[in-house]
């Protein structure tokens, strides 16, 4: 953990409390709560387009493009320096779908006239831009997908058909956004300290940079609470994170982190409802056929619900107690995140598809789920055998 000052660059990299855009609007504007958003009022139809909860993840910028074109300029960098090969290497991801047969075969990955392809035809995951006829970006923006969806690599590493929720843990943000022409050398620095997989949500509001592992975005139906500090449910993250970080044109406010956002016309709020039902389908991905024991798993299942202790606060079905938080001494976890939050605790992650996204916990300090059994084997003084470790991994594998 380290602190940085709240510089004039660090403000334009991460918008601090207001979205530019947004920032003379009116105070007579709507100012959505926290409570509010926990159940948005329903879309109006005619909402405009994406309109449908899959092309709103998929698709909607909210409006940020303000943000990351006007502002940060992300758009010349691509243009001009942005091939192919960096931009996976960087963890963007490439949707095949939308490419015509043989386009890759034929395609030179090594220019950035090639990534301005891809975008115009709408390959790249998470990413939204308008490209002019002479081949220039007019306007770049981001999507939910960005950080919320992967491919399968049945094409090739980074190249494939859309797995929508899945966590993008290859996927470097800071390095992304430090590409940027506008920002210091300190603030790259910064930025570039975070790796792949991970992004600190609360950065531009504490200056404390803190990375934590991009979550989930599968398996929230029947879940109380969406974010590991248990602020609120998926609509209120979901606003959250669409005004505070995409920077779109939206109002958030939340008397609890200090923000009162408001924008006028308000393109965020209106769709959430719609946005959130899309997730509510997502479900969690079956484990690969294989990749556990069955018989293990069903000891395990035995420990999971006995000696380990495990079912007293990852009840199944859902496998978490949410709406009930715990403090960090609870379980032995890193208290910064929960002392940057609102809550001070720490909601109990649902376990299921857990086979999927390693590492675990909210910081990643456990790489396996071995290493998270023998955690909690030491924190809570649980005397499991070398042998019941063992079943229970298998049984967190089969979730």
């Amino acid at each position: 953990m380290s602190k940085v000052p709240c510089s004039t660059s660090v403000a334009l990299a991460l918008g601090l409390l207001a979205v530019a855009a947004c920032a003379d609007e009116p105070l007579s504007s709507p100012r959505p709560s926290a409570a509010a958003l926990a159940h948005p009022a329903p879309a109006p139809a005619g909402g405009g387009a994406p309109s449908t909860g899959r092309e709103i993840f998929r698709h909607e910028t909210w409006g940020d493009e303000a943000f990351w074109t006007n502002a940060l300029r992300l758009h010349e960098v691509v243009e001009q320096a942005v091939d192919p090969v960096t931009a996976l290497a960087v963890g963007l991801k490439i949707d095949a779908t939308r490419l015509p047969p043989g386009f890759l075969a034929g395609a030179d990955l090594t220019s950035p006239a090639t990534t301005v392809e891809l975008l115009q035809r709408d390959a790249v995951v998470g990413l939204n831009a308008k490209v002019t006829a002479a081949g220039r970006i007019a306007q770049l923006g981001i999507t939910c997908a960005l950080c919320h969806s992967t491919v399968d690599n049945s094409v090739a590493p980074g190249i494939g058909r859309r797995l929508d929720g899945w966590p993008n843990r290859d996927l470097n943000v800071g390095a992304i956004v430090a590409l940027s022409p506008v920002l210091d050398v300190a603030t790259k620095a910064v930025f570039q300290s975070w790796g792949p997989g991970r992004y600190d949500a609360y950065f531009n509001h504490d200056g404390t940079n803190d990375p934590v592992l991009i979550p989930p975005a599968y398996g929230l139906r029947d879940v109380a609470l969406e974010t590991y500090t248990g602020e609120g449910p998926i609509s209120y993250w979901n606003s959250y994170v669409a005004v505070t970080q995409m920077h779109g044109q939206g109002s958030f406010s939340d008397a609890r982190l200090g923000i009162a956002i408001v924008a006028q016309p308000d393109l965020v709020t209106p769709k959430l409802p719609v946005l959130r039902d899309y997730q509510f389908t997502l479900h969690p991905p079956a484990p690969p056929p294989g990749s556990f024991d069955p018989m293990a798993a069903e000891r395990g299942r035995v420990v999971f619900n006995g000696a380990g202790r495990c079912a007293s606060c990852h009840i199944p079905p859902t496998y978490t107690d949410a709406p009930l938080l715990h403090t960090p001494a609870e379980t032995g976890s890193d208290p910064v995140l929960a002392r940057r939050g609102t809550t001070g605790g720490y909601r109990t992650t649902p376990l299921r598809g857990a086979w999927q996204h390693p590492p675990y916990f909210h910081n990643g300090s456990a790489a396996t789920l071995t290493d998270v059994v023998a955690h909690y084997n030491a924190t809570l003084l649980l005397g499991l055998t070398p042998q019941q470790q063992t079943d229970l991994v298998q049984f967190l594998k089969s979730l």
